[in-house]
């Protein structure tokens, strides 16, 4: 007999109750209140080192970059930002879907965003760094040397505490 314990409504911040298989996810502009439940969403696995951890400041700083996921009675299910490094070069960053919600697809949903975002703009390649290739790989990403990507490394990583250990895998996608 399996028994099935229901997870705590909250963990550090976050809401982990389930969400229904069939039930209706808006994608959409992240606006600045949303920055508030986003926080703890990036922070919860910034504690598990799978992300670099955010503050609310930075958050409201970067409101525009973001799109949100969130249910029907507007619950925060997921975020993902495109950072814009060059008119032709844009990076996915902070991606994230609540514990309640993964394995639904919203992170596929919330990339397939971006990379539209990324097109309207004319931005022609899109990266990511990431701890799961595969992931990107079934939205239709390749792997590559992260070194493709210097206007990152000069901007971000250079200020990474994981600079010298980094563990992280470049993926890209051209979008036109």
């Amino acid at each position: 007999m399996l028994i099935q314990i229901a997870p705590p409504a909250s963990a550090g911040g976050i809401d982990v109750t389930p969400v229904g298989a069939g039930a209706p996810v808006t994608v959409r502009p992240a606006r600045i209140a949303d920055m508030l439940a986003v926080e703890p969403l990036i922070n919860h696995f910034a504690a598990q080192n799978l992300m670099l951890p955010k503050t609310p400041e930075q958050l409201v700083r970067l409101f525009r970059e973001f799109v949100v996921a969130t249910d029907e009675n507007g619950r925060l299910l997921g975020c993902g930002g495109l950072r814009i490094f060059s008119p032709e070069l844009a990076e996915i960053i902070s991606l994230a879907v609540s514990p309640a919600a993964q394995g639904l697809g919203l992170g596929g949903r919330i990339v397939e965003r971006l990379v539209e975002d990324a097109e309207t703009l004319g931005i022609t390649t899109v990266f990511a760094l990431t701890l799961r290739d595969g992931f990107f790989h079934r939205l239709g990403f390749r792997t590559v040397n992260k070194e493709m990507f210097p206007a990152k490394v000069w901007a971000d990583c250079r200020n990474c505490s994981k600079l010298h250990a980094c563990d992280e895998i470049a993926v890209y996608k051209e979008v036109r």
